[in-house]
């Protein structure tokens, strides 16, 4: 799904950097899916209405422009350049959305407002707007490679994260194939990448969050705070629980580890290894159901820490024991390799252990 004013933003503050983005860099499926200004209205009005039950949700009109597509009500990137079109869809979908609106006393829309806000943005966007999938199958038949980016993680996918704290897309491997009309048979690395402990944006259940001073500290060491909304993130120790889950369901062939740095100076560093039940049973992997996965207390082991700053460091075995031990662990109880480490916010701050690209 696509906010065109958003995008438009973007593409304007890289021109503004002598950073033009031409038709060969950039491309828009014409079925994607336009984020319309009611859906971002209806998303604060329902996140507003919910109170301290509220999702997290960034209000950006993600979830119910999904809803519209599910639905079979979406506006297409290439209806913005059609006004015929474009009006018939505004007009049936207003019926419906208005009187939502007007069930959270929010200010109504008129056809009319909105071509005058969607027209001129598809007139700057019309030349980006072409076919993908078939160019996809073609540079792949012409062994080109292709790294394909998701966004946010495993246990926000709409399907199998930690319903009904998640997103409203498929954010593990098979969303990319879903996306972009790519066959499965065509990815041969599965990169996975985690911090060297958790966060949490918004509300939704966290084994192993820390409502302390370790917690605070992380926090501030890692710069936790949104890249949206800017709200503090939730910190707590890394969760090889969820992280064996994420594994197993996207099929990972390596992880990368980031900011490693933000460990160093404490004493101690743990790993959650698995969860404990109410019933004192043991889970290895994360219960599906929110309620139970909210009254899971986390197993953890505990491993030495270390006080030496790693960023200049550039190679595994520079670093110092107990972060190699820390690594090494994490690679036995998720049975993949951690391909790269980052030691700094820095792009050269990384330790490349093989490289995939």
């Amino acid at each position: 799904v696509i906010d065109p004013a958003v995008l438009i933003g973007e593409i304007d503050a890289l021109s503004a950097r002598k950073l033009n983005i031409s038709p060969q860099q950039l491309r828009i499926a014409p079925n994607a899916s336009v984020v319309m200004a009611y859906h971002r209205a209806i998303d604060t009005a329902r996140e507003s209405a919910l109170g301290e039950q509220k999702i997290g949700t960034t209000g950006r009109g993600i979830g119910p422009c999904y809803e519209d597509r599910v639905g079979r009500r979406a506006i297409f990137m290439g209806d913005l350049l059609d006004e015929a079109t474009l009006r018939a869809k505004i007009e049936e979908n207003l019926v419906e959305k208005n009187q939502l609106l007007a069930l959270y006393n929010s200010p109504l829309y008129t056809v009319e407002q909105l071509l005058s806000e969607l027209l001129p943005l598809g007139k700057r966007l019309a030349p980006y707007i072409m076919e993908v999938s078939n160019y996809l199958h073609e540079k792949i038949g012409a062994g080109k490679t292709i790294l394909f980016e998701g966004a946010q993680g495993t246990m926000l996918d709409i399907g199998l994260g930690t319903y009904p704290f998640v997103t409203s897309s498929h954010t593990t491997v098979g969303g990319v194939c879903v996306a972009t009309g790519t066959a499965p048979a065509v990815l041969d690395e599965v990169i996975g990448i985690t911090k060297a402990y958790c966060t949490r944006v918004g509300s939704g259940p966290f084994p192993t969050e820390l409502q302390d001073e370790v917690g605070e500290r992380l926090r501030a060491s890692g710069h936790e705070f949104g890249s949206t909304t800017g709200r503090p993130r939730r910190c707590g120790w890394i969760d090889a629980v969820m992280l064996r889950y994420a594994v197993r369901v996207n099929g990972f062939t390596g992880i990368v580890v980031t900011k490693l740095d933000v460990l160093s100076g404490l004493d101690e560093v743990r790993i959650c290894v698995a969860y404990r039940g109410a019933d004192g049973q043991l889970w290895d992997e994360p219960p599906m159901q929110a309620s139970e996965l909210e009254t899971v207390v986390p197993v953890y082991e505990t491993l030495p820490g270390w006080t030496e700053d790693i960023s200049s460091v550039r190679s595994f075995e520079n670093l110092p024991e107990a972060a190699q031990n820390f690594l090494r662990r994490l690679e036995e109880l998720l049975t993949v390799p951690a391909i790269m480490v980052s030691v700094g916010a820095r792009r050269d701050e990384t330790i490349v252990r093989k490289n995939i690209f």
